[in-house]
């Protein structure tokens, strides 16, 4: 996606185009998002209660924001502004910020897209509805073969993309209870043990938090009204 490019809409409205976050600094506590947008553009991070950040998109369509520490993991509504008199421009899905320095995209449906830059090769994410409608995202070599294993038995193969990303949906529905993941391809292999369970009902806000033996589980409420669950694997 071109961070500068805007579309002209009906009635000869500017239309911006969506924002994006694309990298992550930490320095100790603090956290920093960077990301693109129309140049020009006045992007907003906003919590769902209302509390907003926001920057200015420099000729390039380059920003930045800083969130400072967080004490818990938070989302995030991102969108940009102008620079014309068109409507604010949307981004995908919710931003996801940890006070460890995790950060990822959630997208309902899908696995959730990490931003923030892995160690080594391996298992990004997983994400699953109270279904067992199940997604996997991993990291390693741009343009590798992928096959990725639910215990021990080959579900899913594939290729990464250009960035290194891979990801899977399962063909069926995973059943509750504990299970192994496993990514394997040539010259790398990595896995995890996760748990899936149904969410509980999301009683105080659109988002819950708790730290698993996979990795920090997040239930949140998709835009449709469902509850999905991403788990921040690594």
């Amino acid at each position: 996606m071109a961070g500068a490019e805007v579309a002209a809409g009906p009635a000869g409205a500017d239309y911006a185009a969506p924002p994006a976050v694309l990298t992550v600094q930490a320095t100790g506590a603090d956290l920093s998002l960077s990301g693109s947008a129309a140049a020009g553009a006045r992007v907003r991070l906003a919590t769902p209660d209302g509390q907003a950040l926001f920057a200015g998109a420099d000729a390039q369509g380059r920003w930045r924001l800083a969130l400072g520490p967080l004490a818990a993991p938070r989302i995030y509504g991102l969108s940009a502004a102008g620079p014309g008199s068109g409507p604010a421009a949307q981004a995908q899905g919710y931003i996801l910020a940890t006070p460890a320095g995790e950060v990822a995209l959630l997208r309902a449906g899908a696995s959730a897209m990490r931003i923030d830059r892995p160690a080594a090769s391996g298992l990004r994410s997983l994400d699953f509805d109270r279904a067992g409608g199940a997604a996997v995202s991993a990291a390693v070599r741009p343009g590798a073969t992928v096959a990725l294993r639910l215990d021990g038995r080959q579900i899913a193969q594939g290729r990464a993309d250009a960035a290194g990303r891979f990801e899977a949906s399962a063909p069926a529905p995973i059943p509750p209870g504990p299970h192994r993941l496993q990514i394997v391809g040539d010259g790398f292999a990595d896995s995890a043990d996760v748990v899936v369970s149904p969410p509980a009902p999301l009683v105080q806000g659109p988002l819950r938090s708790q730290f698993t033996g996979g990795g920090l589980r997040v239930d949140w409420l998709t835009p449709g009204g469902g509850v999905q669950s991403t788990l921040l694997i690594h």
